[in-house]
């Protein structure tokens, strides 16, 4: 266990600099929305007189509110930091928002992190989301804690809400989710107070300030069986291997040996306490006290691992501010008058001002990231709190700082020295599966649009931008709805940007459904050089994947050599325009059979007239396809819901090809289904499976669209 002493140096507002990483916690608080985590952290921001009263600094904007949509929603759509001192401890406070669609700030909030806090209202209980993330933060050994929010609600039953924590989140064969405190009902039935099972003391909130006391007679067995399970759960994580048989001969075990066990045993995360949090503060103290004394230090997690910039290993790190710098952006934003700000979790080194690092990037091509390698100079580097950006002279390893100007850097890009270049392992990141067209209202918000949109694409990795060459259209993949509703809102308030939502439309492709002939006679005689070329050719379908194939079979000489790659390049021309919906045409063999030239008014330009003009009369004759695109989806959905999942499935005509338990009570389910058929997918499955499903998707095949649908679809082309 690393030392929790530390001193602090370096006033910054009412937070200080930490002088060592042992004077560090950082914990990301993690909630559906509506469990209460904003308000959680602006309680604990009063608590330690951060700021005067719940919501305010001192110019009177909000702590942790960063965007006018989030205040006429009233609820966080992005990562906030919120720093605190306690007890000589800087706790780095990252709220992360509730809703899905953001889960690339709830990503970057787990990066940054060295403890989650799993905020759990007591009045609604635990979605299949907060489960998910849960199992999600078991899987990398993130340690954890659960508080329990909203007691004050009629509904609330903390006694309720901790078997079902035990049940959701808990190993049912061991007692690792348990209550560090038990609250105390006033005569109005409401919480009053807390009982503090490892102190035996209770902490009475009545009167409005924390009084401590001694527990009343009545409270004494209650206490006494909560206490002893509470012990011997923390106790068999001990790495005293006799502490067990001492307590069981009844040995009476001193407070700090047991927070002492309680920190290894949430360090290794094999052990969830339970805390409660009322308004009024209630709760608040025994919050940050559990965080001081039982989340893990910087210094006690392990250094993400770290290449050369051209993938060559390098040795561990530590959390050192003496070691090679290695620092990870893990949030960008950017304002139209301060410019680019870059938040930033130092893992190794120390970060100065103006000095000048390295940034390297993994690159992401598909979603729009440039892979960069370059050196930049830092700007002035502080303590966000809210829209306030309170000055730092140095951030060190263990802690999370604002950085300015950072203007290449991006989210999830390395900072390291400029003579000693690092690459941290890349950050997990769902692919966006919403697809949403947009296009400029104006002409002078087309003049903006594609700056604005780089700049969206550099804070949001989560974001994907489109130019579909196929359709023309400029899509957005998001997360989301609210994703979207977000996104449009920072166009138009953050960069002045006006676009409209237009109907996104897939890459269809054309082809023939049978064999034809067409004859192409391109002749125009309007004074001087005339134009004439006639050629006749034949046309077949080729099975799905064959390309274009083009074959010369004329005899005789009708066609002229040197014409000949005109008429295929006419014939090419049109595929590329399509025939029936003005969708590209593919898998076709044209042959070209014969045809004539006139030794003066032949040309290039008219054969390839004659090309095009043979392929559409082709077309004419005989029935066109419309191919779909038609896309592997693979589920994962909680078992109770793979009925509803099949069942929606086969109403998008999707036809499945196997289902596997894949444990932990979830299903894989692998089907075929139009992209058509889809494109609203990410909205419906979150719907359908309680927010518990997620899919992916992979490009398999063009098929052809059934003979009504593409009806359809050609008629609204030629409207």
């Amino acid at each position: 266990m690393a030392d929790k002493s530390g001193s602090s140096a370096g006033t910054v507002g009412r937070v200080t600099a930490p002088a060592s990483p042992n004077a560090v916690r950082n914990v990301v608080l993690v909630g559906h929305t509506g469990a209460g985590k904003t308000t959680l952290v602006e309680s604990l921001l009063v608590a330690t007189g951060t700021i005067p009263r719940a919501g305010r600094v001192e110019d009177g904007t909000t702590v942790s509110d960063y965007e006018d949509i989030e205040h006429r929603q009233h609820r966080s759509v992005a990562l906030s930091l919120c720093p605190l001192e306690y007890e000589g401890v800087k706790i780095n406070l990252l709220d992360t928002p509730g809703y899905a669609d953001f889960v690339g700030d709830l990503r970057a909030g787990l990066r940054a992190a060295d403890a989650a806090l799993f905020v759990v209202s007591a009045a609604d209980g635990v979605d299949g989301s907060t489960r998910m993330i849960w199992d999600e933060c078991a899987s990398i050994g993130m340690p954890r804690a659960i508080v329990i929010t909203k007691l004050d609600q009629a509904r609330a039953d903390f006694d309720e809400m901790v078997l079902i924590c035990r049940r959701v989140f808990g190993d049912p064969d061991s007692d690792t989710v348990l209550p560090l405190y038990l609250p105390l009902h006033g005569e109005d039935e409401g919480v009053a107070g807390l009982m503090g099972l490892l102190t035996q003391r209770v902490y009475d909130y009545s009167s409005g300030t924390r009084v401590s006391l001694d527990p009343d007679p009545e409270h004494l067995p209650l206490i006494e069986d909560a206490r002893n399970r509470l012990i011997e759960a923390i106790i068999a994580e001990s790495e005293d291997e006799s502490l067990m048989d001492r307590y069981l001969s009844g040995e009476r075990i001193d407070v700090d040996t047991l927070i002492g066990d309680l920190e290894t045993a949430v360090a290794r995360g094999s052990f969830h306490p339970v805390l409660a949090v009322a308004p009024g503060g209630l709760g608040t103290i025994e919050l940050l006290e559990g965080i001081v004394r039982a989340c893990p230090a910087p210094p006690e997690h392990e250094v993400l691992p770290v290449t050369t910039p051209d993938g060559k290993p390098r040795d561990p790190l530590t959390c050192d501010p003496e070691g090679p710098l290695a620092a990870e952006v893990i949030k960008t934003t950017s304002d139209p008058y301060v410019g680019r700000i870059s938040l930033v979790r130092v893992f190794s080194g120390t970060l100065r001002p103006d000095m000048t690092v390295h940034v390297s990037g993994h690159g992401m091509a598909d979603r729009g990231h440039e892979d960069h390698d370059l050196d930049e100079r830092i700007g002035a580097m502080s303590v966000p709190l809210g829209k306030q950006q309170r000055s730092l002279n140095r951030g060190i390893a263990g802690d999370i700082v604002a950085i300015a100007k950072l203007t290449r850097a991006e989210t999830g890009d390395t900072i390291s020295d400029k003579d000693d270049p690092l690459l941290m392992e890349p950050w997990m990141m769902p692919d966006p599966l919403l697809p949403v067209a947009i296009r400029a209202h104006s002409k002078a918000d087309e003049d903006k649009l594609s700056q604005s949109l780089a700049r969206l694409v550099a804070e949001d990795p989560t974001l994907r931008l489109e130019h579909n060459t196929d359709t023309h259209q400029l899509v957005l993949w998001c997360m989301g709805e609210a994703h979207v509703e977000v996104l449009l809102d920072r166009l138009r308030s953050r960069y002045g940007v006006a676009v409209d939502a237009v109907a996104h439309r897939v890459s269809l492709r054309e082809t023939f459904a049978e064999k034809a002939s067409g004859r192409g006679r391109h002749v125009k005689q309007s004074g001087g050089h005339g134009q004439f070329a006639i050629c006749e050719i034949d046309v077949e379908p080729l099975p799905g994947g064959s390309g274009f194939e083009f074959v010369d079979k004329v005899f005789g000489g009708s066609v002229p050599r040197n014409f000949i790659p005109s008429v295929e390049k006419g014939v090419r021309a049109q595929m590329d325009k399509g025939v029936a919906a003005g969708y590209p045409m593919v898998d076709l063999r044209v042959t070209l059979t014969d045809g004539k030239a006139h030794s003066v008014d032949s040309s290039d330009m008219a054969f390839q007239m004659a090309g095009a003009l043979a392929l559409r009369e082709a077309a004419a004759s005989t029935r066109i396809h419309l191919l779909e695109p038609v896309s592997e989806v693979r589920v994962t959905v909680s078992d109770e819901y793979v009925g509803g999942v099949l069942s929606d499935l086969s109403s998008r005509r999707g036809r499945v090809v196997g289902t596997e338990p894949i444990g932990s009570g979830r299903t894989l389910i692998r089907a075929e289904v139009p992209e058509i058929e889809i494109s609203r997918y990410a909205i419906d499955l979150r719907s359908i499976s309680h927010g518990t499903g997620q899919f992916a998707r992979t490009y398999c095949r063009h098929d052809p669209m059934p003979p009504q649908l593409a009806a359809k679809v050609t008629a609204d082309t030629q409207a």
